[in-house]
């Protein structure tokens, strides 16, 4: 392949990672007939002080199928995304995705667009309860190389069965899981934090495969969600209240996460009032996880007080003629306090002696003024329980009902969840939640919520696999063939609805889907001006743009031109596919030169040539015929960072040369490729 070409594939996971040991133990690294390899037998040796001589047991989470799951990782894909304009809202100006998809090989095609670019994660996987469908992914070897062989369903979903009876039951599930969220991880930014949801079936294998995968030291914690107040009948012996959250970090050193916001309940505990700002009384002796006098004996010491006044200090004198030391009123044990010394003689303004009746016996306390506002919005550390009513799951499918006058969804996620999720974490603007589950898209209606309320400018990329609906639910009856069409539909319809627009009449509720009935929330061109204002009243997004993911836009020849003969030259001619449009070719290249799917692009006319633009002049791309050295001094004028063109887009390598001769003079930090 030529040097200024472009791969047109997502990165090679097995040759990166070769490079990487490579730069850390080069003598580990041998070459073979196919390229670079690791020589094993070395590395083991280098990362051991004993000489190894076979097998030793190590403390891991195995399963059949773990390498397999590896190998399914860092495979790399020459599909790509081609945009869906007649399914998407304000496609030019919207920053919100919604990819359709199987989202292994869509997590592949973002690595590079989106790597370290992703705040937070949330996903809702296929619960393995021997009903629920889950992704297969199946391999062989050909030519000695690891080939995937996808089982497909009748409208080509890559899911089947996995039933307890399965001897591989926790096993397929594992190796579903395991590659996604491999992938997942490189996308989140040093602060970002993912959200898992899981029963009591996968909660034990999930929480040791997110060990592996993100350290077990950025494990953040499992939040026991009280799902249903009543408890599941169906079960056999307990019923059940809740389902788990397991939430990690990419890197605790970085994890900003800050808590929640103060309950009503809450606020009015801070009901003392000084120099205008309400405060509450905090006890300084150490309470909760009390630590004793012997763990911690420089906490140990008295705090004198001036009894006419309530003022502190760590020296006794004829004023602070009192004290206190820290011991626990119901046991006599002695403690600690939360400060140390240096701490009270530097704030002691902040804390207060007030006596309090104990056993009908007042005696002296210290308290912490705790103030609601000082130092910005006061918030509470996270639980690691919800219980609170709005989390009833429930209440997600009631939510969906209302939007799209149909149970056309079964067991979505309440909004009020993932917008608690989203509210423990500090976003900056235009910080990026990821949903690879995305199901019902509750996600994309959190995102849009929340940033309706606190103003934030949160955005969303949401993917989902067009699994089919049964033709006996009422998804179906109401007009939607798969998953997707309910997702879109719904994210449609709460933007709509937090514009405050009511839908115009009952029919508008007819949600059928076929040639006869047009969508009215769809951004095409023959409803235009019904979404052309779609943005709620504060401007925030409400938008998104439609994707689906498709084999390459290029022809086998493209990547394989040494499978094809001498007689076979005319298919060199256009290595592009007869059915694809320029607006295909763009997403694919931004995708292989990294670009955010989300960035703005523009259409131009320069020297009589279609030209894209990209972010302003991050990315040029022309792929119409004819490109000559016209074109050329023309668009030099603009000095774009990036362009590409079609190599059909020239006459002859001549013409080629003669473009990138000119760029090269006239517009020196222009890098140019062809496709």
């Amino acid at each position: 392949m030529e040097k200024n070409k472009l791969d047109m594939q997502s990165p090679d996971g097995v040759s990166l990672n070769i490079e990487k040991i490579a730069a850390l133990f080069p003598n580990c690294v041998t070459e073979t007939a196919e390229g670079k390899r690791i020589d094993f037998d070395q590395l083991k040796q280098e990362l051991n002080s004993d000489i190894i001589e076979g097998v030793k047991e190590r403390y891991r989470l195995d399963w059949p199928g773990k390498r397999e799951a590896i190998v399914t990782a860092n495979l790399p894909t020459t599909n790509t995304l081609r945009p869906v304009r007649e399914d998407s809202v304000n496609f030019d100006t919207t920053e919100n995705i919604y990819i359709e998809g199987d989202n292994l090989e869509v997590l592949k095609l973002l690595q590079e667009s989106y790597l370290n670019k992703i705040k937070m994660i949330y996903i809702d996987p296929p619960y393995n309860t021997g009903k629920d469908f889950v992704y297969k992914d199946n391999f062989s070897m050909e030519n000695g190389k690891w080939k995937m062989e996808n089982e497909q369903d009748e409208e080509g979903n890559r899911m089947v069965v996995n039933p307890e009876t399965s001897g591989r039951y926790h096993s397929d599930w594992l190796t579903m899981m395991y590659p996604r969220l491999k992938l997942a991880r490189n996308l989140l930014t040093d602060d970002g934090v993912i959200f898992i949801s899981i029963d009591d079936n996968e909660v034990h294998n999930l929480r040791k495969i997110c060990d592996e995968i993100f350290g077990e030291g950025n494990f953040v914690g499992n939040v026991i969600i009280k799902s249903n107040p009543k408890g599941s009948q169906s079960e056999s012996y307990l019923a059940g209240l809740h389902e788990y959250l397991i939430v990690f970090s990419r890197d605790i050193m970085h994890c900003d996460i800050i808590g929640h916001k103060l309950s009503d309940n809450m606020i009015s505990e801070y009901k003392y009032i000084e120099n205008d700002q309400s405060y509450r009384l905090l006890g300084l002796r150490q309470r909760g996880g009390f630590w004793r006098r012997s763990e911690r004996p420089n906490l140990f010491f008295k705090i004198y007080i001036n009894p006419k006044t309530g003022d502190v200090s760590t020296q006794g004198d004829s004023i602070f003629s009192e004290f206190v030391i820290p011991i626990q009123p119901t046991t006599g044990e002695e403690g600690t306090w939360r400060w140390s010394k240096e701490k009270i003689n530097n704030s002691s303004e902040e804390l207060i002696a007030k006596k309090v009746k104990r056993k009908d016996i007042e005696e002296w306390d210290i308290f912490q003024k705790d103030y609601l506002s000082k130092g910005g919005e006061k918030r509470t550390k996270a639980k690691s329980i919800w219980d609170e009513k709005q989390i009833n799951y429930q209440n997600g499918t009631i939510e969906i009902k209302n939007l799209l006058t149909s149970g056309s969804f079964d067991y979505p996620k309440p909004v009020y969840l993932l917008q608690r999720c989203m509210e423990m974490l500090n976003f900056n603007h235009n910080d990026i939640i990821l949903d690879f589950f995305s199901g019902s898209a509750t996600t994309a209606h959190a995102v849009m919520r929340l940033n309706q309320e606190d103003g934030g400018n949160r955005k969303f990329i949401m993917v989902q696999l067009p699994e089919a609906t049964d033709e006996k639910s009422e998804a179906y009856k109401a007009g939607y063939k798969n998953i997707c069409e309910i997702g879109k539909e719904r994210i449609r319809r709460a933007g709509k609805s937090l514009n405050h627009d009511s839908l115009d009449s009952p029919d508008d509720h007819d949600l059928k889907k076929d040639s006869n009935t047009p969508n009215l929330f769809s951004n095409n061109q023959g409803n235009q001006e019904n979404t052309s204002n779609q943005g709620s009243d504060n401007g925030s997004d409400t938008g998104f743009r439609v994707y689906r993911l498709d084999s390459s836009n290029m022809k086998d020849v493209y990547y394989r031109p040494q499978d094809f003969q001498q007689d076979q030259m005319a298919l060199f001619a256009d290595n592009v596919k007869e059915d694809r449009t320029a607006e295909d070719l763009l997403t694919q290249v931004m995708l292989d030169w990294g670009l955010p799917l989300s960035l703005p692009m523009e259409r131009k006319t320069i020297a009589g040539k279609e030209v894209f633009a990209v972010a302003g002049d991050s990315l040029y791309a022309c792929f119409d015929k004819d490109v000559d050295e016209t074109f050329a001094k023309e668009i030099a004028k603009e000095k774009p960072l990036r362009i590409v063109f079609k190599d059909s887009s020239f006459k002859d390598d001549t013409a080629k040369e003669n473009v990138k001769q000119l760029l090269k003079q006239l517009s020196a930090e222009t890098e140019m490729r062809v496709i």
